[in-house]
C-alpha cells in the first residue's frame, strides 16, 4: 500500500524532522521521546501504546505506562505523530509541518496505515461544519478496508 521504497529512509528523515522541529520551537526532544518515536516508525503499521511500553522494558528508561503516555502526548502535540483512534494506535507523520487536509487509510488485514492528504476533501468537510454552526475540536477520518496487495 505505501510509497515506501527504503524504509531506513521514512526512519532518518523523521528523526531530522523531529530534531528540526523541537530545536525550532525550543522543546526538549529528549532521549525516550526520541526513542518512542524511532519505535513508531520502525513500520508503517501503526503501533500500539502497550507494544511501545513492551519494547522499552529492559532499556535504560524504567518504562512505565505514564511515561510512555507523556512521550505519546508530547509527539503528538507537536504533530510528530497521528494517533489512529478507530484502531487505538499511533502512527508517524509523514510531513509533520503540514496538518490540513489529512485522513488514514487502514489495511485490516495486512494492518498498514497511509496517510493521505485531500484539500477539497477538508473543504467540503468545513463547510459541513460551517453550514451546521458546529466548531469541532479535532477532525480525524479513518478508513478501514483492505488495500491492494492484500486484495
Amino acid at each position: 500500500m505505501l510509497d515506501c521504497q527504503d524504509h531506513e529512509v521514512c526512519i532518518e528523515s523523521a528523526m531530522r524532522e523531529a530534531e528540526s522541529i523541537c530545536q525550532e520551537k525550543g522543546l526538549r526532544f529528549t532521549e525516550l521521546r526520541r526513542e518512542v518515536l524511532r519505535l513508531i516508525w520502525l513500520s508503517h503499521i501503526p503501533t500500539k501504546a502497550y507494544d511501545i511500553l513492551e519494547k522499552l522494558k529492559g532499556k535504560a528508561w524504567s518504562a512505565k505506562p505514564p511515561t510512555v503516555y507523556r512521550a505519546l502526548d508530547f509527539l503528538l502535540e507537536t504533530g510528530l505523530v497521528h494517533k489512529l483512534d478507530s484502531i487505538n494506535a499511533y502512527i508517524g507523520c509523514s510531513h509533520p509541518r503540514e496538518h490540513d487536509g489529512c485522513y488514514f487509510l487502514i489495511c485490516t488485514d495486512c494492518n498498514e496505515a497511509k496517510e493521505c492528504c485531500s484539500p477539497e476533501l477538508t473543504d467540503a468537510i468545513e463547510l459541513a461544519w460551517s453550514k451546521n454552526s458546529f466548531r469541532p475540536k479535532k477532525v480525524t477520518l479513518e478508513v478501514l478496508g483492505q488495500c491492494g496487495q492484500c486484495d
